[in-house]
């Protein structure tokens, strides 16, 4: 039987390559074009983990490099500082500017943050060439060299040693990073920040924590940069270099972190081969290699919309990830102030929601008792799941008020009130498909956790990587799914997607859980077993309100139910006082009920 390597082998195999080349008899030009990739590919790192991970489209990438390779030349050149101090000086005003424009952009969707990152991207660059202390569009020269124990790092092959280093620590950094409680939360701020609100987490401070974080990827790339190429002027820092550091992201893979070096080498290369090759085809350079360049690019994206890195990936051996969860210490109890107390557990009183002239929810109001379960029905457009998202913060109310435990909560975040004991399910099932069952659960528990970002970056968090996702295990198991915890969850079907839903809400330790439409999907089988399972959580104590259509389900496993009909409460009462009710039939249930 043939020997194959494992990815770990094959990835522990080039980075020894890569320490070895240097020492080969290659020409000067092909160092200094790995040099130039390690450059760049640090800056592209920052776009994969923003854009590609984030969601977050940035243009600016380009002048947060300008950053870091101006506050190193100008400190060296005209304060005669240190290079290796001017490295923490570098980073230390991209951080400070990130934080700035982070801040003032951050909140913006849709193509107003693109379109702000390309105006602050343009401020930078015609500051650099106008500012007289930065030498404007002349710039700076004479940068000193890099030093490292008395030997200056004057030619390629010495910084390439720095560069590759710097490059490979910091993809390192971000693979434990997206393998982690923040990565997972940073995984959902791309198309799924309700639901993560909803378990909990921070989101805007995770954007801002991924703009800092690519700003200092780009600061160390322009550190170096200007070390290399010991001379630093706007040109490099403009906007068309910020599309390309983009362009690389997308065209290597956007979202892998293999993609930011495989797009930097393709970019790199096909731009230095057709300056070769053109001439001697066409016998004249000019604009030709700009538009056979284009048309090459737009050809790679027809044939490779994922990008180069997945293609590559997928003739690589499987990536195995070991999970030995065995032993794992328990995780925290989240301890929420709803699960001590007497009285109501939720106390709705006159809850409504006005949308201009449309009233979607008309004074409503119910209650849940502690241990108790309670549907809440009606026909399509009652207004259920406006009320539910009223209770979890998702929209805040036009009037009346809702108490968890004595303490009025509306007006309080999806974070806040999840925080306080609260969690749910969505009525359309909200998930990360590139994240597998099991990673998708354990984001249910952020809040019983606290491992931060740079624990995650250098691996100093995995007993309590190991305790979330054991706990997700669990409640995988709960809901009978355990076999299923390594698959990703876009190719679970919808009612498995449901039942991982309620698992994650199960994740945050709850003292009530709200359901919208747990049954729907599933099999007569699947929604006996998932009766069970909210019994057996009532019997432990825990209140939970779902929305359901399936009155069996309902009527089988409630104890009081509360009927909706065009924004307004019609009825409660028991099941069967619900169903022997002539307006609850004409209504809702039909008249053959």
């Amino acid at each position: 039987m043939a020997f194959a390597p494992s990815r770990r082998a094959l990835a522990v195999g080039a980075v020894v390559l890569l320490a070895l080349l240097p020492q080969l008899p290659l020409p000067d030009f092909w160092i200094t074009q790995l040099d130039a990739i390690g450059l760049t590919a640090l800056a592209v790192l920052g776009l994969v983990l923003l854009t590609g991970v984030g969601g977050l489209t940035s243009f600016g990438q380009a002048a947060f490099v300008g950053v870091g390779a101006y506050t190193s030349a100008l400190l060296t050149t005209r304060y005669g500082v240190s290079p290796w101090l001017t490295l923490f000086a570098s980073v230390a005003v991209a951080v400070a500017a990130a934080l700035l424009l982070g801040w003032l952009t951050l909140r913006m969707s849709g193509h107003y943050l693109p379109l702000a990152t390309i105006a602050w991207g343009l401020v930078a660059y015609y500051l650099m060439g106008n500012v007289e202390a930065l030498g404007k569009y002349d710039g700076l020269l004479g940068i000193p060299p890099l030093s490292l124990f008395g030997v200056e790092l004057r030619d390629n092959r010495s910084l390439y040693y720095p560069i590759w280093t710097l490059a490979l620590l910091a993809a390192w950094g971000v693979v434990n990073l997206l393998d982690s409680r923040p990565g997972r939360a940073i995984r959902a701020l791309k198309g799924a920040t309700t639901m993560a609100e909803a378990m909990g987490v921070p989101t805007f401070r995770y954007k801002v924590a991924i703009f800092v974080l690519a700003a200092v990827f780009a600061a160390l790339s322009g550190w170096l940069f200007a070390h290399f190429q010991r001379t630093v002027n706007p040109s490099p820092f403009g906007m068309h270099m910020g599309i390309e550091y983009l362009f690389m992201a997308v065209l290597g893979g956007v979202g892998e972190v293999g993609g930011a070096f495989v797009g930097a080498a393709a970019v790199r290369l096909l731009e230095d081969r057709l300056q070769v090759w053109l001439p001697s085809l066409l016998g004249t350079g000019g604009s030709a290699e700009i538009v056979v360049f284009g048309a090459v690019i737009i050809a790679m994206l027809r044939f490779a919309p994922q990008g180069l890195w997945p293609m590559l990936a997928a003739r690589l051996p499987a990536a195995t990830r070991p999970r030995d969860r065995d032993g794992a210490a328990p995780l925290a109890r989240h301890a929420a102030p709803a699960a001590a107390g007497s009285g109501p557990l939720l106390d709705v009183k006159a809850i409504r929601k006005q949308f201009g002239g449309l009233v979607a929810v008309n004074d409503v109001s119910f209650s849940v008792g502690r241990g108790e379960i309670v549907g809440l029905i009606g026909p399509n457009g009652a207004g259920k799941s406006t009320t539910f998202n009223l209770l979890t913060g998702v929209l805040f109310a036009s009037g009346g008020e809702v108490r968890l435990a004595g303490r009025r909560i509306d007006g309080l975040s999806s974070r806040a009130i999840a925080a306080l004991g609260v969690s749910r399910s969505f009525q359309h099932v909200k998930m990360i498909p590139g994240m597998t069952v099991l990673e998708n659960v354990a984001l249910g528990g952020h809040l019983r956790s606290g491992g931060g970002i740079v624990r995650a970056m250098l691996r100093l968090d995995r007993a309590e990587e190991r305790s979330l996702l054991a706990e997700a295990g669990r409640q995988l198991d709960r809901i009978g799914m355990a076999a299923l915890a390594g698959e990703p969850a876009g190719n679970l079907a919808l009612g498995q997607q449901r039942l991982m839903e309620i698992a994650r809400a199960l994740m945050t330790d709850p003292a009530l859980l709200l359901l919208d439409e747990p049954a729907a999907g599933l099999r007569h089988q699947e929604k006996q077993a998932l009766g069970r399972v909210l019994a057996q959580l009532r019997g432990e104590g825990m209140s939970l309100l779902l929305v359901e259509h399936d009155m069996d389900f309902v009527m089988g496993l409630t104890d009081r139910i509360v009927v909706m009909e065009f924004g307004t409460r019609l009825i409660e009462g028991t099941p069967a006082e619900v169903r022997a009710s002539p307006a609850v039939r004409a209504a809702y249930l039909g008249t053959e009920h």
